[in-house]
């Protein structure tokens, strides 16, 4: 076997700042894959550029707003998941005490649809801010799971959580997950070996080389299999507060010569998925 991975470029279309960036590392080559934020008044743009550039993006199924861009709209209609002026809430524990199955499926679906309507025919799916696992409350992975087979879509889970989570996941969650990964492989949906991200802030980092540093670790520690990097490049002034500056030490990090020289010291073969 061989290490591949594939480096992704989470929430494309998610404003336009974070659009630019990611539209212009695809271009570069420098990350392998993207996901698409279809809620966004971004996306339409988003969707032709991709298109432009030959890029297939995956759908990122988005239930939530973020909190320092305009807040967005379920494409599938309100229903449980969003508040009474029918935006969705930026909360995601909010989302998981009162979404409702049926809902939450048929908004993915919906999103679908506004992507295959744009020419766009997505092989593989995810989750924006995890909310389809159950990580702020109800979860919705085994109806998800489905719902991908139904499609023929690929789903980011990963077969072995630990790296992501840092350590071994507690009892019930364990339990969850073991399910989970049974039910994928049950129903043909193709997952990644291990999945990685960088989840601190700016504050616990300290400086972009902390960051490069964490993600020469994980790279070296990568499994032998096909896994996924997702990182969230954009400009600093594109995103508000401390998120802004650790999006923009993960674009300069994507064209660093020292993250490209240990792709290949290391060996990892940069691929578009982790399907057949």
């Amino acid at each position: 076997m061989t290490r591949r991975l594939v480096i992704t470029a989470d929430d494309l279309g998610r404003e336009p700042g974070s659009t630019d960036v990611i539209l212009a590392l695809l271009a570069e080559g420098n990350v392998s894959a993207t996901t698409l934020i279809c809620v966004s008044p971004d996306a339409g743009r988003a969707a032709a550029r991709a298109r432009e550039l030959g890029v297939l993006p995956r759908l990122h199924v988005t239930l939530t707003s973020e909190r320092d861009v305009p807040r967005w709209r379920p494409l599938g209609g309100p229903a449980s998941l969003a508040d009474p002026d029918g935006t969705l809430s930026d909360d995601p524990w909010v989302l998981g005490a009162r979404g409702e199955a049926g809902d939450v499926i048929a908004e993915a679906g919906a999103q679908l649809r506004w992507m295959r309507e744009r020419g766009l025919a997505p092989v593989a799916a995810d989750s924006h801010a995890g909310t389809l696992y159950g990580l702020h409350g109800r979860s919705w992975l085994g109806g998800t799971l489905a719902w991908c087979a139904r499609h023929g879509l690929a789903f980011r889970l990963p077969r072995d959580p630990e790296p992501y989570f840092g350590g071994p996941l507690p009892p019930e969650l364990a339990a969850a997950h073991a399910a989970a990964v049974a039910q994928a492989d049950a129903l043909g949906v193709a997952i990644p070996r291990t999945i990685a991200t960088n989840r601190r802030t700016a504050h616990d980092l300290g400086s972009y080389e902390r960051l490069r540093d964490d993600y020469l670790r994980r790279l070296a520690a990568l499994p032998e299999g096909t896994s996924e990097l997702f990182l969230h490049p954009s400009r600093e002034d594109a995103v508000a507060g401390p998120d802004g500056v650790v999006r923009s030490w993960e674009t300069r990090l994507l064209r660093d010569p020292v993250w490209h020289r240990a792709l290949e010291k290391e060996e990892i073969e940069v691929v578009p998925g982790w399907w057949p």
